[in-house]
């Protein structure tokens, strides 16, 4: 008897410990809590994945800017929307998977009370300028979007904040973040991808990130987009070594995402191949990147039909570095950076040097950058279709032309590029007994919005001329 009233003594004492049973189910081996490095990682991998994945549920700027074309579904390169989810999947990376990680890594950061000063504001200044790029491409994509009430467990029914009012708030942000760094600092280290703790090379991230945003608004606001690209260009990249890379792993679930959509050591889906409308431009200026970025069909380079169906095995197709699990995704690059500088000096913007010189930079950063040499590069630029004298057409165009062939395999910034400079002239497939297609100018609002939000939907549908893929957004007046 005395052993069965200890028992229950005890059970009573244990009982009296914990609130409910759930803290019976509490693994001690598992953190209960994300480290705000962790979350940081997670979200900047989930923007890269989502921008680098060539799955058509997600992402079809490939087909969008003409660089692929497809072997057997003609929907989404003749720019359908709606058979598959591809807005919304693509709206809940962003929204769910990035931006609700970062908000909660932040929230960590300005909790931790041990943290010394700099260190805390270089890590605040990182999760902000990833949040900025995140909210950067959103707002690119959709337009009005949810942003004040965004992000918020307690409100279903967000409403959708203006394009310009959120562009202009997040280059506010972007500038408060680029000035809580200290490079004498470290930030999160093991937990950034791209400079391991560096913040010197975060502020060139943060201001190179501010040049691209400013361009955006050329022809919209020239005034402000003069003041940010003239405030950001002596801090920009300055080489390839600066360049904001994700290098993938060689083994799931850390593998480039284009190795589990295109034919190789994960699959032997044969979905895609290379557009004639690149390969032909490429082939005519005898490109040194055309073995970085194509496979050969009998020792020449040749390019599907895009918008219809083609034979795998008859063309180009993706090259094995690029279908490599373990090859890198850019997010912001020097090229980049320099195409945009040879722009601003084309638009009268105080930055120093010419707009050739700047223009050739870029296409030499691209060339090395993909392996090729610096004597291809020159071999290249003196050609007279590439020749910044003699290439044809004006600055849009042959900056626009050569910009979409650099960005090659950066289907979202080669789309934004393409929608900002309208160069080159792409057009779409022209289909025997359809409707006359035009290329999206935006991504519809996903399905869910319309169901769940409806009324916020549609309030800014019609702010912004119509949920429709054609609707140019407001820094898109050419």
């Amino acid at each position: 008897m005395k052993k069965i009233l200890i028992f229950l003594f005890s059970m009573v004492l244990v009982a009296s410990c914990v609130d409910d049973l759930d803290d019976y189910n509490v693994d001690p081996k598992r953190t209960t809590e994300a480290p705000p490095a962790t979350l940081f990682t997670n979200a900047v991998l989930s923007v890269s994945d989502v921008l680098a994945t060539p799955n058509v549920n997600f992402n079809n700027y490939r087909f969008y800017v003409q660089h692929w074309a497809s072997t057997q579904y003609v929907d989404e390169p003749r720019y359908n929307m709606v058979q598959r989810l591809i807005p919304q999947n693509m709206w809940q990376e962003l929204y769910r998977d990035a931006l609700i990680d970062l908000k909660e890594a932040k929230s960590l950061v300005n909790e931790n009370e041990f943290l010394e000063a700099g260190e805390k504001n270089n890590q605040l200044a990182q999760i902000e300028m990833m949040e900025v790029y995140t909210w950067f491409v959103i707002v690119t994509t959709w337009g009005d979007v949810p942003y004040t009430e965004a992000l918020d467990p307690t409100n279903a029914l967000p409403v959708y904040d203006d394009d310009q009012a959120i562009y202009n708030d997040l280059i506010r942000r972007l500038n408060t973040a680029i000035g809580l760094i200290d490079p004498g600092s470290s930030g999160f280290e093991e937990g950034d991808l791209f400079y391991n703790g560096d913040m010197t090379q975060w502020l060139k991230f943060g201001n190179s990130l501010k040049l691209k945003m400013g361009m955006v608004l050329a022809d919209v606001d020239p005034g402000q987009a003069r003041t940010l690209v003239e405030e950001a260009a002596p801090n920009v990249f300055t080489s390839n070594a600066d360049n904001a890379v994700i290098q993938y792993l060689d083994a799931p679930p850390n593998n480039n995402p284009i190795s589990d959509n295109v034919k190789g050591p994960f699959t032997s889906r044969e979905d895609y191949v290379a557009a004639s409308t690149l390969v032909d431009v490429m082939n005519e200026l005898n490109d040194p990147r055309r073995p970085e970025y194509f496979t050969t069909v009998n020792g020449e380079f040749i390019g599907g039909q895009y918008g219809f169906q083609n034979t795998y095995t008859s063309f180009s197709t993706v090259s094995a570095k690029i279908a490599a699990p373990n090859f890198e995704a850019l997010m912001l690059d020097y090229s980049e950076v320099e195409f945009l500088l040879a722009e601003a000096v084309e638009r009268g913007f105080n930055v120093p040097g010419t707009a050739e010189e700047h223009y050739n930079n870029a296409i030499t950063a691209s060339i090395t950058y993909w392996g090729r040499t610096a004597e291809e590069a020159e071999a290249y630029l003196s050609q007279p279709g590439v020749n910044y004298t003699s290439a044809p057409g004006d600055w849009r165009q042959k900056i626009g032309t050569q910009k979409w062939i650099a960005l090659y395999n950066r289907g979202f910034d080669a789309w934004l590029e393409w929608r900002r400079l309208d160069a080159p002239d792409l057009q779409p497939p022209a289909v025997p007994g359809s409707v006359e297609l035009i290329i999206p100018k935006r991504l519809i609002y996903p399905v869910n919005e319309q169901t769940l939000n409806p009324e916020n939907r549609a309030a800014a549908a019609a702010a912004i001329g119509g949920d429709e893929a054609s609707t140019r957004l407001f820094w898109d007046v050419q």
